[in-house]
């Protein structure tokens, strides 16, 4: 079942837990899947994995209508599989293929699928704000019942376009869910380094947007609250803001060396790992049995088996194609 599916269909709350558990699980084992192939020198470029803050995407994912857009950030594939791209169209985007989601031009930092209103993907940091401000003011003007979902991290936060975006959302009371991943580093600089502020929700409530943080490490508290958030812009309340207190268990980017994070902070962190303690949470209470987690990591582990196969017999976009959507075939007037 897709997020939007469950969302439109209200599920008991055990079957929902499950289905929340899933979600973490895809993202995870397709992130890890990304890193082996990466090291196999199968994807290049720049990547950036959202390992550790998959209770986010998850979380607020589930709550929205097939009809509504998501912007995210760089850090973009479990949202974008969350939100119904296929695991496949993934891959092959990122192995440069044209079976990819963006035939291959786009890479790991810049998916986009029409068809399931996934913009993006944006490599400029606060990038997406203005663009998720453009989608909620034409919807509405044209009186759809729609809800943007934009995604950023709290580095987002020291840039121009998060202000004025955010001011524009709330003067014109705009059906868009502002969601700040925070994950206490935007690439190497840690937040108290850069935010003399660093309660990130203080901020949007100063545009007076309703704004709350929640634990970004459980899936459930994400569900729960932006449930409420999605509800309220859905219904007129104009725009929320939720900061979303998470972390990334991985360096920034492959690239990274990692130097600026001390090795007990991660690991403290790692021992929150939103998938262990829903999971354990799950089988305590009887939800989940031994039989359920093997069979949820079998229909998982298939998916992203079928996504590698896919993208692996992808085909390079022809030559006598690559000025295509980049020159006019018009003549001159």
């Amino acid at each position: 079942m897709t997020p939007s599916a469950a969302a439109a269909v209200p599920l008991a709350e055990e079957e929902r837990s499950r289905f929340l558990l899933q979600q973490m699980v895809r993202v995870r084992r397709f992130e890890e899947k990304c890193v082996e192939l990466y090291s196999a020198a199968k994807i290049r470029g720049f990547m950036h994995v959202y390992i550790g803050e998959e209770a986010v995407a998850a979380g607020v994912l589930a709550n929205l209508a097939p009809d509504d857009a998501v912007v995210a950030t760089y850090r973009e594939h479990g949202h974008a599989l969350l939100n119904g791209v296929s695991a496949g169209a993934i891959l092959a985007e990122m192995y440069g293929v044209e079976q990819g989601c963006c035939r291959g031009r786009g890479g790991s930092m810049h998916l986009f699928d029409k068809a399931t209103r996934f913009f993006g993907g944006n490599a400029i940091v606060a990038g997406g704000l203005p663009l998720a401000v453009g989608l909620a003011l034409a919807d509405k003007m044209a009186g759809r019942s729609r809800v943007t979902a934009c995604f950023f991290g709290e580095g987002a936060v020291a840039e121009g376009e998060f202000h004025e975006s955010l001011n524009l959302a709330a003067l014109w009371q705009l059906p868009v869910l502002f969601c700040c991943e925070n994950n206490l580093y935007a690439m190497g600089t840690a937040l108290a380094r850069s935010e003399s502020q660093t309660d990130i929700a203080l901020k949007a409530a100063a545009y007076e947007i309703p704004s709350w943080h929640l634990d970004g490490m459980d899936v459930l508290a994400v569900d729960e609250g932006a449930r409420r958030a999605v509800d309220a812009v859905r219904n007129g309340g104009g725009p929320h803001f939720l900061e979303l207190r998470t972390y990334r268990f991985r360096a920034h980017s492959m690239y990274d060396p990692e130097r600026y994070r001390e090795k007990a902070e991660v690991a403290d962190w790692v021992g929150k790992d939103p998938i262990d303690h829903l999971r354990a949470s799950l089988e305590a209470s009887g939800q989940l049995s031994a039989g359920q987690w093997i069979e949820l990591q079998r229909e998982v582990d298939a998916e992203i088996a079928q996504a590698v196969e896919f993208a692996e017999a992808g085909t390079p976009e022809p030559v006598d194609q690559l000025t295509r959507f980049t020159y006019s075939d018009r003549g001159a007037s």
